[in-house]
């Protein structure tokens, strides 16, 4: 008894220092050593180690075990301790002693013999130096700590109520991994004061009005701790622990469900000990990354309003302190697309450009406008040009973004880029795609500008910005010649590789020569991520923290074809770009994308399956080598894939809806590959034959003569679509007349699936069609099958005669089958 009454007295007299527990090592994020035996100790250090540790395993009571921990902090810092020391004194201890320490101080029990103060510095000091070894950091008798050392950090502990129902160390008893359920569950529940007074040899009773939980726990901590303000070397502590948990694989998550982004937001908001410092880094590891959608989506409210007094922290702050903040504002700026419509948040990033304006009119080193020019990207994606400024400053952030990327791409092969300027090149290609599609289209159209766009930029600017913009794509491409296979799956080989797309996408005769002369590189590259021979892993990650989004879903590498599609389908359409494109096997390579697109198509059922332009894009590329290469088309191998991938997807499309578009471009490729082909000497195959069925139905869905006389009109299940599907369905007709020429058997399938019949009785029926293009298109395939199929020839004869509705003025067709 005299004992524990003595281990008290060497407390309260002999408050323990920080630097003395190894709690300041700690706080830095200091690490066990790993040189040798129990790290860098002294010979004499490691005897009274044992000595300590042995004390430790025997000790009967709280107060033993408090007297061999802090002689343990006093002489053997946690900084000089490795991992297998660690886990003699966890192994030792356990982590129900430190979790109980802190409950004991938040309640203020003054019979514990230990003032707060001391039972929170030392129950932090042990978390914080067990928290440097991985192992111990996940441990769930750890975690279960968070939340209250997210109250101790936000002071607010009522809000510990919400945050975590039970007492932390009763968790204990549901830990996978607890080994202490038994002994120490029930010590656990109360606090040290009782085990103190009675030596450790009764249990411990809870005081009355106690109902074990948090809140009544934590309840009284502001009447207990002499500040408001926590004590900073115990907020080192804190911080230490909350930040090795972060570190871990699934750390940001184990934050997260407890309660950290309220309670760092709110640490931030009261200016509390150390938030700015260490809370806003952890809040930003959070809020950041992969986890940012999910952050913003649950906690706008309290994000938003920290963003809101971080950015007049920047607009009040000093030229060096406003250069550090631009960095910090990335994170804390939620991803595009989230609350779009909050007034707070445009009049944030309006504030925002009002400061970041003359920083990027002055002089700046490479190091000073690299996170001026992210943070200007990242208020770009939330709402484009809006808020940016006059036409003027507008140009000239393009141009400083387009001057970095050539400084940056123009150095010598096989200088490595620093991840720092990787991360500034990465910000400067959104910059740059976002003056694209305005500088591009400037003077095209006479309607007003989209909300994103340049405001009042005139035609010669938009002329300059194109030229800056092209001597930088020219530093992309530049770069890419130099890019071996090695390099296929480095991160920002990929953001290269799509940002140059996206200039393709929207300009190819600029710059043709150079253009043409990479394609070997960007066929070679998509293939190896198309066909996973790219090492991807990280991608996503990277992108997030270069925050880069992606609208489609996470970054996965393996789509990077999709990118460089709008490009081929252009390129495709010109003749010497072409060739090349044929001699890298190009036409495959497309074919490959459809059938993996199709397959995973099928494996989310089709019809929930959200439209896909990537695919309809493929099918324009495609179509072009089919009219500008028929004896490529008649001889290569992956056309006849094709062939039967659209005569297995055709049948299932038509009768989707949602993907009416991407069904009219298979019905046109299908038959502009048909129409090639001679007939066949035997019976036909099924799947041709299934093919054309699927065509002829599909095609006699566009257009609806009603039931009273008048023009025929565009069928409502077609007319959501019409605008974009009406010039294929018009090229279908006309190559389905091809198809008929080429192979006649196809015009007795005309008459059996009742395509003919229904034709026939529309144009009787109607009084016009929509136009001209319409009429030509309909003519042109009923004269081929007037001229290949004599059934057919007698059917259209017969109504012709009867001169009724649009018929009538079909001059072409009653010359074919001999009606005056």
């Amino acid at each position: 008894m005299a004992e524990s009454d003595d281990v008290s007295l060497v407390v309260s007299s002999q408050p323990p220092e920080k630097e003395e527990q190894g709690g300041g090592e700690c706080g830095g994020g200091g690490e066990g050593g790993e040189g040798g035996e129990d790290g860098g100790l002294t010979d004499a250090q490691r005897e009274v180690l044992d000595r300590c540790l042995q004390a430790l395993r025997q000790a009967q009571n709280d107060s033993h075990t408090l007297a061999a921990l802090l002689l343990i902090t006093r002489l053997c810092p946690a900084s000089q301790l490795d991992k297998a020391t660690l886990r003699r004194i966890f192994e030792a201890v356990g982590l129900n002693l430190p979790a109980r320490l802190l409950v004991t101080a938040i309640r203020g029990n003054e019979t514990s013999g230990l003032p707060p103060q001391e039972l929170l510095s030392l129950g932090t000091a042990l978390l914080a130096a067990l928290s440097t070894d991985p192992d111990m950091a996940c441990h769930p008798q750890l975690l279960t700590t968070i939340p209250v050392l997210l109250g101790l950090l936000s002071n607010n502990p009522l809000n510990q109520q919400k945050q975590e129902a039970q007492d932390p160390t009763q968790d204990l008893e549901t830990g996978p991994d607890s080994k202490v359920q038994s002994a120490e569950s029930s010590n656990a529940e109360g606090d040290l004061s009782n085990e103190a007074k009675s030596g450790g040899e009764g249990k411990t009773t809870k005081p009355n009005g106690d109902d074990g939980s948090v809140a009544n726990k934590v309840s009284t901590s502001q009447e207990a701790l002499p500040s408001s303000k926590l004590d900073e070397a115990i907020a080192a502590d804190c911080y230490q622990i909350l930040t090795a948990v972060c570190a871990l694989p699934r750390g940001p998550d184990q934050l997260l469900s407890r309660g950290g982004v309220p309670a760092l937001c709110q640490a931030v908001q009261q200016n509390q000990t150390f938030s700015h410092e260490k809370g806003l880094p952890l809040l930003g590891c959070l809020v950041a990354g992969r986890t940012k959608d999910r952050v913003w989506s649950k906690h706008s409210a309290e994000l938003l309003t920290l963003l809101v007094k971080l950015s007049k922290d920047f607009s009040q702050a000093k030229d060096q302190t406003k250069m550090d903040m631009c960095a910090q504002l990335v994170q804390f700026l939620p991803p595009a697309g989230v609350a779009v419509e909050s007034k707070e948040l445009k009049e944030v990033v309006a504030s925002v450009w009002e400061v970041l304006r003359p920083m990027l009119q002055a002089k700046l080193t490479p190091s000073q406008i690299g996170p001026i020019l992210v943070l200007s990207a990242c208020l770009l994606d939330l709402y484009g040009w809006e808020f940016v400024g006059t036409p003027k400053f507008c140009c000239l952030l393009v141009n400083r973004a387009c001057v970095e990327v050539r400084m940056g791409l123009e150095e010598p092969p096989g200088n490595e880029l620093s991840s720092e300027l990787q991360h500034t090149l990465t910000g400067c290609y959104r910059i740059m795609e976002a003056a694209i599609e305005q500088a591009c289209c400037v003077g095209m159209s006479q309607t007003a500008p989209p909300q994103s766009s340049i405001p009042s930029i005139s035609l010669q600017q938009s002329r300059q910005v194109l030229g800056v913009l092209e001597e930088a794509f020219a530093a992309l491409m530049y770069h890419l010649q130099q890019v071996d296979q090695s390099r296929y799956g480095d991160p920002f080989i990929f953001a290269t590789f799509r940002s140059l797309c996206s200039w393709l996408a929207e300009e190819t005769s600029c710059l043709k020569e150079e253009v043409t002369g990479l394609l070997p590189f960007l066929i070679a590259y998509s293939r190896s991520h198309l066909q996973g021979e790219s090492p991807e892993h990280g991608l996503s990650d990277w992108m997030s923290e270069m925050s880069v989004r992606e609208e489609t879903g996470a970054w996965t590498g393996k789509e990077a074809l999709r990118y460089l599609l709008p490009a081929l389908c252009h390129l495709s359409a010109e003749e010497e770009p072409r060739k090349v494109l044929l001699t890298l096997d190009t036409p495959a390579l497309l074919v490959d994308f459809l059938s993996q697109c199709w397959t995973s198509l099928k494996g989310k059922g089709g019809v929930s399956s959200a439209r896909d332009p990537s695919m309809e894009t493929a099918c324009s590329a495609l179509l072009n080598f089919t009219v500008t290469e028929p004896e490529r088309v008649r001889k290569d191998p992956c056309f006849r894939t094709l062939e039967a991938l659209l005569s297995e997807a055709l049948p299932v499309l038509v009768h989707k809806p949602r993907l009416l578009v991407l069904a009219a471009n298979y019905c046109t490729l299908g038959l502009m590959i048909g129409r090639l082909k001679s007939a066949p000497t035997g019976s036909v195959e099924a799947g041709q034959r299934r093919f054309f069925s699927s065509a002829l139905r599909f095609l006699r869905g566009a257009l609806d003569s009603g039931s009273s006389p008048g023009p025929v009109r565009v069928s409502l299940g077609w007319a959501e679509s019409w605008e974009e599907a009406a010039e294929l369905w018009r090229l279908s007709l006309q190559a389905l007349g091809g198809c008929v020429r080429a192979q006649p058997w196809i015009g007795s399938l005309v008459r059996e699936e009742g395509w003919l019949k229904h034709t026939l009785a529309m144009l009787s029926q109607c009084s016009a069609l929509p136009e001209q293009h319409t009429q030509g298109a309909l003519e042109e395939a009923l004269c081929a099958m007037a001229d290949q199929c004599p059934v057919c020839k007698v059917e259209i004869g017969d109504a012709m005669r009867n001169e009724k509705g649009a018929l009538i003025s079909l001059r072409k067709l009653k010359k074919s089958v001999g009606v005056k």
